[in-house]
């Protein structure tokens, strides 16, 4: 309880209200009245309402009593709150004064208490019964709480008349709407004890176990991924009157992140994607399945705020693929585990937007270094913009990474990660687009976009630089 802020309350209501209260005098032949002048004190009005004003007499006259039993016990504690000398442990705290130590809170009480109408015509009222005679006063008035209600709403009426409007920061609502603080609260025990503690061994009297406290540190980690196996059969008979060939297709995918967040400035983003896919070719004559799909990727991004939405960051990405990748009826292999594989770092800015249904990331480096690595021997790395005789290739450039997750309907999601490289000599684009159509939460459909561009190395067949591939699929979804 604060020592200063009873007194500026208690004392308003106390010590600034009139001492005007009417004191019956006695008659005239009463050797009392002798004694009671003008200057005599008296109680003020609020306090003549519940004490009596008694006189005793003494061997030179008569003696003014002004309770002073009681003037101590409710009223002169007061001038101890602002004497520093007082212990604390001498002032007695009274809960029902809470309402002037909380902060400035609107009461509903006090505009209630002087408007309430406390009369009726003459013509209403009813004859008195036997009990209201016997006690022609209300009992309520005599109690303690109803007086503190009293002295406080006069102090709060006071205050809302004569205050700031704007000092008010709650409402009496408010605080009834919060919600009780029960943590770990045991139920009572039950009076009829189970048998089998009757034979139990008995702790000392008195004393009580100690409760075993757990602190959980929190945790920044958010950790998850999803998984999906897509599978498309075809089957045509030999004597398909329109031709064609039977074929089988499967497709896995694995994404597992494991992402940083310590809420205030640093937001660390570890990601791995698995794709691999194999297709049946009952026409070539050398390989009864062939690789369409096949990539790793292992990326890591860590970011310190800056500003808002602002983060100063570096990042980094590891690509390459599984298998061993062929041209159908052709024998020479054309692409290998590390072969190639490509490895970026880059430092720049990274702007993070984050809505109820997407998130936006834009990343840009203007300081990149690229490394290019063919570690197969069989493979002809001037096909990947190496010179001949080389495995490494070292470039400096720049790139741009923007990743957008957008939640189109409740069952209807896109995935889009673009990553623009250059080393101001030649120019890498992708750009991955997953679309997924959620049926259950075991099954999905999805469609996979991928177009790219890549001028560092000669293109495969014709002159164009611009490569895509589509893939449409159903199958098994998983989400954790």
């Amino acid at each position: 309880m604060k020592r200063k802020l009873f007194p500026l309350y208690a004392m308003f209501m106390l010590g600034t209200l009139p001492l005007q209260a009417q004191v019956e005098k006695p008659a005239a032949h009463d050797t009392v009245s002798n004694h009671l002048t003008d200057e005599t004190p008296v109680l003020s009005e609020l306090l003549a309402k519940y004490w009596v004003l008694k006189l005793r007499p003494e061997a030179s006259g008569f003696r003014l009593d002004t309770v002073s039993l009681l003037y101590e016990k409710h009223i002169g504690e007061l001038d101890y709150l602002n004497d520093p000398t007082t212990p604390q442990r001498y002032i007695a705290p009274n809960a029902d004064y809470y309402r002037l130590f909380v902060p400035f809170t609107y009461y509903l009480s006090p505009i209630e208490r002087l408007s309430r109408l406390n009369w009726t015509f003459d013509a209403l009222q009813k004859t008195p019964s036997m009990d209201s005679q016997l006690l022609p006063f209300d009992e309520a008035a005599f109690t303690s709480k109803e007086r503190a209600n009293e002295l406080v709403d006069r102090a709060l009426m006071y205050l809302y008349v004569n205050t700031d409007p704007r000092r008010i920061v709650s409402l009496e609502e408010d605080i009834r709407n919060v919600r009780g603080f029960k943590d770990h609260i045991q139920e009572e025990a039950s009076s009829k004890p189970p048998v089998v503690k009757l034979f139990a061994r008995e702790d000392a009297a008195g004393v009580k176990e100690e409760v075993e406290m757990v602190i959980r540190k929190p945790n920044w980690w958010v950790v998850g991924g999803n998984g999906s196996l897509q599978i498309t059969q075809n089957y045509i008979s030999d004597n398909w009157y329109k031709g064609g060939e039977s074929n089988n297709a499967l497709l896995a995918t694995l994404q597992l992140y494991a992402n940083y967040n310590d809420k205030e400035k640093i937001q660390w983003e570890n990601r791995l994607d698995a794709k691999l896919g194999f297709g049946s070719t009952p026409s070539d004559k050398f390989h009864k399945y062939l690789v369409n799909t096949d990539q790793l990727l292992l990326a890591s991004k860590l970011g310190v705020q800056a500003a808002a939405n602002w983060y100063y960051t570096i990042s980094t990405e590891v690509k390459t693929q599984f298998c061993h990748g062929y041209k159908a009826n052709n024998e020479t292999l054309l692409s290998s585990f590390l072969a190639p594989l490509d490895w970026s770092t880059s430092v720049g800015m990274d702007y993070k937007l984050k809505k109820k249904k997407f998130n936006l990331s834009v990343f840009i480096a203007p300081l990149t270094y690229a490394l290019r690595y063919v570690g197969n021997e069989r493979i002809d790395e001037t096909k990947f913009g190496l010179e001949a005789g080389k495995r490494v290739r070292h470039n400096f450039g720049s790139q741009v990474q923007p990743a957008l997750f957008w939640q189109i309907l409740p069952s209807i999601s896109l995935d889009s990660r673009l990553n623009y490289l250059t080393s101001y000599e030649w120019t890498r684009v992708e750009w991955e687009n997953t679309f997924n159509f959620i049926l259950n939460r075991y099954f999905s459909t999805k469609l996979f976009i991928h177009a790219r561009y890549d001028d560092s190395n000669k293109p495969t067949n014709g002159d164009s630089y611009f490569q895509i591939k589509e893939l449409l699929s159903f199958g098994i979804n998983y989400k954790w």
